[in-house]
């Protein structure tokens, strides 16, 4: 079989069944949509507050924005499956320790060093 551009497989590969693409592109933009929502609200959060805990969350809602893009252009064929895994699972190690670092900050304390953490 010769994969030209208009046929499924060329565009989806052998991973994804066309029949379900339109769901799954439909899921991977209202993610892209409501990651953007988020990364906007936490920028306006982090305008107001200027703090590390809201620049450090901001940071993983922008993550979680390019991962959701990442997504959208592999099923749209446009980055490379080995690429989207680097990416996606590089992100999903990163926004695990940034969460980890702003809740090992935040814990209670009664040092010094931590006190300024939320100034």
């Amino acid at each position: 079989m010769t994969l030209t551009p208009s046929t499924p497989a060329a565009l989806f590969g052998d991973w994804l069944n066309p029949q379900l693409a339109p769901v799954l592109i439909a899921v991977i933009v209202l993610a892209v949509l409501g990651t953007t929502a988020l990364f906007v609200a936490g920028l306006v959060a982090y305008s107001r507050r200027r703090t590390f805990r809201y620049l450090l969350i901001t940071i993983v809602l922008g993550v979680l924005v390019v991962r959701s893009v990442t997504g959208l252009g592999t099923v749209l064929g446009l980055i490379p499956m080995t690429v989207h895994h680097l990416v996606e699972h590089g992100f999903d190690f990163l926004i695990a320790v940034l969460v980890l670092y702003a809740v090992y900050r935040s814990g209670p304390s009664n040092d010094a060093a931590s006190a300024g953490f939320d100034d």
